[in-house]
C-alpha cells in the first residue's frame, strides 16, 4: 500500500473518533488568546476535569501549529489517565493523540493510538471500531464546547441533556448542564432549577453554588442568595477564580469595598484575567453612581473629587483600558469605557469608542440588544439626540431574542415616546411608537388604541416599525 493510500485510510478512521478534532468546536480567532489565559487560570476540580483541560489546551496548540507543545499537553493528560484508570474517558485523549501524530506525519504512532481506542471499544461491545456512544463521552464533548465560548453553548447544553437521559442524577452531568444553562440564561430564570439540582447533588462545589446565588440575586431572592454565598466562602481556596463571581455578587448588592477586596485577592493569582480587570472597572463605576446618588446627582466639593477619582480609576489606572488591552474584542468593556468618558464630558471620545463596538459582527443577540440600548441612552441623555436614540432602541428591538435588555429597550422607547407626546413633539410618530411597543408587549388592545389615534389624526395607515 502506498503511503498516500495508507494516509487516506488512516484519516477515515480518525474521522470516526469522538474528540476535539471531530467535535467542530467554534473558536473565534479573537477568542483564542483569552481561552488560553482562562485555561492557565483554571483550578482543576478533579482529575477528569484536569484531563479535559489538558486536552483542550493541546487542541488550541495544534490550531496554532504547535504540534510538539500539543503532544506535551496530551502526555500530561495520559499520565493522569494511567494513574486513574478512567476507561471510556481515555478515548478522548487517545483520539487527540492520534490526530496530532497524524498532523505531524507520524502515521505509525497515530495507528498505535487508534489501536488503543479500538481495544476499549471492543471491551465495551461498541458496534463501532473507534467510537462509543455513552453518557461519559457526551459529557466530555459538553465540557469542551462550554469552554470554547458562547457560539457553542446550545450544543453543549444538548450534550449534557443527552448524558442526563442516561443518568439523571449524575452530579457531574447536572453540574455541566446547570453551568451552560446559567450562561445561556440572560436574567430570565430558566437556569434556576438546574442550578438548584446541581447544588443539591454536589453541595461542596463552590462554582455552582455561587452561580446559583447570582441567579437568585437576578430574580430578587436576595436572602437566599446571601445564604449560599456565606456557605460557600469558607470552601474557596485563595487560587480559585470563583472569587471574581463572589465580587460580582457584592458589587451588585452595593458593597463595593467588599467586592474590591475579593477582586484584588483574585488578581494576585490571576494578574492577566480580563474578567477580573473588567469587574474592578465596574466597581469604580458603581462607586461613582453611589456618590452621585448620595449627592442628589450633582456632587460638589469632596463628593465631586471622589467622583472624579472613581472616573480616573476606571479609565486610566488599569480596569477598562487594561481589560481591552488584554482582550481587544471584549465588547461590553468598550461600552463601559465609553460611558465613563461621557460622564466627564468627553463625548467625542465616547462616540469614537461606541463606533468601535457597534459594527462588531458575530455577537450574541442579547449583547447586540444591550449595545443598542446603551448607545441609545448615550444619544438621548448626553448628545441630546432623541431621534438617534429612537433609531437604536428600534434596532435593538428588531433582534427578537428574549432577554432582560429587550424589556429595557421597550421601556426606554415607551418613556421617550410618552415624553414627546406630552411635549407635543413628533406626536404622530410617538403614538405609532407606543402602538408598536404595546404590540411587542402583547397588549393588543392598547396597541390598537394608539394606532386608532394615529388614524383619527391622519386618516393614514400607521407606519411600520
Amino acid at each position: 500500500m502506498s503511503e498516500e493510500s495508507h494516509r487516506s485510510l488512516l484519516r477515515d478512521s480518525l474521522l470516526e473518533l469522538r474528540c476535539h478534532f471531530t467535535w467542530e468546536l467554534v473558536i473565534k480567532d479573537a477568542y483564542m488568546h483569552d481561552l488560553e489565559v482562562k485555561l492557565s487560570e483554571t483550578e482543576f476540580l478533579d482529575t477528569s476535569y484536569s484531563i479535559g483541560m489538558h486536552n483542550l489546551q493541546a487542541y488550541l496548540r495544534h490550531l496554532k501549529g504547535q504540534q510538539e507543545e500539543a503532544l506535551q499537553s496530551l502526555k500530561e493528560a495520559e499520565a493522569l489517565i494511567q494513574r486513574e484508570q478512567l476507561g471510556k474517558r481515555s478515548l478522548v485523549t487517545w483520539g487527540n493523540c492520534a490526530w496530532v501524530h497524524y498532523h505531524r506525519g507520524s502515521l505509525d504512532e497515530a495507528q498505535i493510538y487508534l489501536d488503543k481506542v479500538e481495544k476499549v471499544c471492543k471491551e465495551f461491545a461498541s458496534p463501532f471500531c473507534y467510537r462509543i456512544k455513552c453518557a461519559e463521552m457526551d459529557c466530555e464533548e459538553g465540557w469542551a464546547l462550554l469552554k470554547c465560548g458562547g457560539k457553542n453553548y446550545k450544543r453543549a447544553l444538548a450534550c449534557f441533556a443527552k448524558a442526563l437521559k442516561e443518568e439523571p442524577d449524575n452530579p457531574e452531568f447536572n453540574t455541566g448542564y446547570a453551568v451552560v444553562a446559567y450562561n445561556l440564561d440572560k436574567y430570565v430564570g430558566t437556569s434556576l432549577e438546574p442550578l438548584r439540582k446541581a447544588v443539591r447533588l454536589s453541595p461542596e462545589d463552590p462554582h455552582t453554588k455561587v452561580f446559583l446565588a447570582l441567579k437568585l440575586q437576578d430574580l430578587g431572592k436576595t436572602d437566599e442568595a446571601e445564604k449560599h454565598i456565606k456557605d460557600t466562602l469558607p470552601r474557596i481556596s485563595p487560587q480559585n477564580n470563583i472569587f471574581g463571581y463572589v465580587a460580582k455578587f457584592y458589587r451588585r448588592k452595593g458593597f463595593v469595598e467588599e467586592a474590591l477586596k475579593f477582586l484584588e485577592r483574585a488578581l494576585e493569582t490571576n494578574p492577566f484575567s480580563t474578567y477580573l480587570h473588567f469587574q474592578i472597572g465596574l466597581c469604580h463605576k458603581t462607586q461613582l453612581f453611589q456618590i452621585k446618588k448620595a449627592a442628589n446627582m450633582q456632587p460638589r466639593g469632596k463628593d465631586r473629587e471622589r467622583a472624579d477619582q472613581s472616573i480616573r480609576l476606571a479609565i486610566y489606572i488599569y480596569y477598562f483600558e487594561k481589560t481591552l488591552e488584554l482582550k481587544p474584542t471584549y465588547e461590553i468593556a468598550y461600552v463601559n469605557l465609553a460611558e465613563m468618558y461621557s460622564e466627564i464630558g468627553q463625548r467625542e471620545e465616547a462616540e469614537e469608542i461606541f463606533q468601535k463596538v457597534l459594527p462588531m459582527s458575530d455577537l450574541e443577540e442579547h449583547m447586540q440588544q444591550e449595545i443598542h440600548l446603551r448607545y441609545g441612552l448615550f444619544q438621548q441623555f448626553h448628545i441630546k439626540s432623541e431621534e438617534r436614540a429612537i433609531t437604536h432602541y428600534l434596532k435593538g428591538l428588531k433582534i427578537e431574542a428574549t432577554s432582560h435588555f429587550r424589556g429595557r429597550l421597550l421601556n426606554a422607547l415607551e418613556t421617550l415616546a410618552t415624553k414627546q407626546i406630552r411635549q407635543n413633539v413628533h406626536v404622530l410618530e410617538s403614538l405609532s411608537l407606543l402602538g408598536f411597543v404595546y404590540r411587542l408587549k402583547g397588549d393588543t388592545s392598547k396597541a390598537l388604541s394608539y394606532y386608532e389615534k394615529v388614524l383619527r389624526l391622519t386618516g393614514e395607515i400607521n407606519p411600520e416599525f
